[in-house]
């Protein structure tokens, strides 16, 4: 008989996208069985080449084919899948923790958040949890995403996350790869979405157990991202950082032109002149640009924030 003092996690869904992670599959299985009792655990196997799949099922796991190849494709598919009230999305390998995964529930369940994300910084090993290269580039994406989209984060790269069924059914993603915790932290942020961080432990990867993580390529994807977002949802931002570079550029190349004019009347640098012309009429159709897709972004935010309560009453 369960005891009668033991929370009901029925209602949850495990998420965890999984490939080649036959060390420790099965260990994380029941580690999240044992700590959300009632909770289904969900193993989406992106193509392994070992016993993953075998493993995470004789663990109790449901387990799910993932054809296309990449953790942000797992988790597009993981999201149309699966229903539940509650998600909670960690990885394969053993190192994030299930006993915090009961915190992430109750802050969704409290609706003190959209998204909690279990933020590894405060508490991991410094010698063997992360990669230095790793630690710079999440504090490198975690100021960015802070000076652009005015988002209070300390830890964007995390796995760790909860959900609500709101968010999960809601939210446009498309991101491929290991990009897309960058874009579940961006779409919350430009949907009006409350995000909250929790602090967790971050464990140490097991022997025979690596990470797919490239530092570089990933990071750069990551980069290339956030881009592609502060056009699409700030385009104010995005466009008018490039007029306010191409104003200054023409600044620079006027100055002299301009200087000559005021001194002999006439201009010798006309190459400068033209070049400076240029470069500002550049900046002013920059702005324009971006004063008429900042006007689209609003129209289409208002759009979806009327279409999420909406959606949210019929769910009800």
């Amino acid at each position: 008989m369960a005891n009668e003092n033991e929370q009901d996690y029925s209602d949850v869904a495990v998420l965890l996208p999984c490939y080649n992670e036959e060390p420790t599959v099965a260990k994380v299985v029941r580690d999240f069985q044992a700590a959300l009792p009632g909770a289904t655990v969900w193993v989406f196997d992106n193509n392994s080449a070992d016993r993953t799949a075998d493993l995470a099922r004789e663990a109790g796991a449901t387990v799910v084919a993932s054809a296309r190849q990449g953790k942000g494709n797992v988790v597009q598919h993981m999201f149309r899948h699966v229903d539940a009230n509650v998600y909670v999305m960690a990885d394969g390998d053993d190192t994030y923790l299930a006993e915090a995964a009961p915190q992430l529930v109750q802050a969704i369940r409290a609706g003190e958040a959209d998204m909690v994300v279990g933020e590894r910084l405060a508490q991991f090993d410094a010698d063997t949890s992360f990669r230095r290269f790793h630690r710079f580039g999440n504090r490198t994406i975690t100021t960015l995403i802070r000076r652009g989209f005015g988002v209070t984060v300390k830890d964007v790269l995390s796995g760790y996350r909860g959900f609500s069924r709101e968010f999960v059914k809601t939210i446009p993603l498309a991101a491929n790869g290991f990009e897309i915790e960058t874009e579940l932290t961006l779409q919350a942020a430009t949907k009006d979405y409350v995000l909250k961080e929790i602090p967790v432990r971050y464990g140490t990867r097991p022997e025979g157990s690596f990470s797919k993580l490239s530092t570089f390529g990933d990071g750069f994807l990551i980069l290339r991202l956030i881009l592609m977002i502060l056009k699409d949802y700030r385009p104010w931002t995005f466009f008018g950082a490039i007029a306010a570079l191409l104003g200054l550029c023409s600044l620079a190349a006027g100055a002299r032109p301009i200087v000559e004019y005021i001194r002999n009347a006439y201009v010798h640098a006309v190459p400068s002149a033209i070049l400076a012309a240029g470069l500002g009429v550049l900046a002013v159709i920059c702005l324009g640009i971006g004063l008429t897709l900042d006007t689209i972004s609003k129209y289409h935010n208002e759009n979806f924030r009327v279409w999420k309560k909406i959606a949210r009453q019929l769910d009800q």
